[in-house]
C-alpha cells in the first residue's frame, strides 16, 4: 500500500465526459450522473482501508447532498487481477451492504482515473452544474480510522456551499489513501 495525498483543485476545470458500465448493469455517462446543482465523483474501492473507514459515511453524505440538487458518482479503476476484493461482484456486494445511492461504476480500462489524474482512493472532485471543479480535498479528518460522528464535514460543508453558490470553498485539505492499483505498466505517473 503506497499513501498517496490529491493535489490542489483546479477551479474551473471541465469534467471529462465518461461511459461505464454499472453494477445495475446499466451504462453510465456524466451527463446522465449530474444533478441540478452539480455532481461528486468520487474514486473509490472495496479493500483500501481509507475508503473503509469512510464509507458510512460516504453512503450516508450522498443522500442528504441530493437535497441540495447535488448528485453523486463512484467509479472504480483498480486492477481486479491484483486486488480482487475490488471485483464487480464485489462491488455490487458492497454497494447492497452500504446502500449505496449513486452509480457505482467499473473503469476496467483504468482510462477514466488517468483522464481525472485520480491518484488514490479516496480521491473526491466536486462539480458545479456548469461541470467546473470547484472541491478536491477530503471527505473529513478520517485516516485509516474513522474520526468521530461530530468532527467537521468537510466534504458535504464544500458540496453544499457548491450548490448554493457554484463555488467551492478556497482552503480545501487534500484527500489521502491508497494509491489507485494500475495494471502492470500501467502507472501513469
Amino acid at each position: 500500500m503506497v499513501l498517496l495525498a490529491t493535489p490542489v483543485c483546479e477551479f474551473g476545470k471541465i469534467a471529462f465526459n465518461f461511459t461505464l458500465p454499472g453494477i445495475d448493469d446499466r451504462t453510465w455517462s456524466l451527463e446522465q450522473c449530474m444533478g441540478r446543482n452539480g455532481l461528486l465523483i468520487m474514486f473509490i474501492c472495496n479493500h483500501c482501508p481509507y475508503v473503509k473507514s469512510v464509507q458510512e459515511r460516504i453512503a450516508r453524505d450522498t443522500k442528504a447532498l441530493k437535497q441540495f440538487g447535488i448528485e453523486s458518482v463512484a467509479i472504480m479503476s483498480n486492477d481486479i487481477t491484483e486486488y480482487p476484493e475490488d471485483s464487480l461482484e464485489n462491488m455490487k456486494l458492497l454497494a447492497k451492504k452500504m446502500d449505496f445511492s449513486f452509480p457505482y461504476l467499473y473503469d476496467e480500462t483504468q482510462q477514466i482515473a488517468k483522464r481525472y489524474n485520480a491518484v488514490c482512493t479516496p480521491d473526491f472532485f466536486g462539480y458545479n452544474k456548469d461541470y467546473e471543479l470547484q472541491y478536491r480535498g477530503r471527505f473529513d479528518a478520517s485516516s485509516k480510522e474513522t474520526v468521530p460522528i461530530d468532527s467537521k464535514r468537510d466534504l458535504f460543508e464544500a458540496m453544499k456551499l457548491v450548490a448554493e453558490t457554484g463555488h467551492g470553498p478556497q482552503q480545501q485539505i487534500p484527500s489521502m489513501g491508497c494509491s489507485i492499483k494500475w495494471k502492470s505498466g500501467e502507472n501513469p505517473n
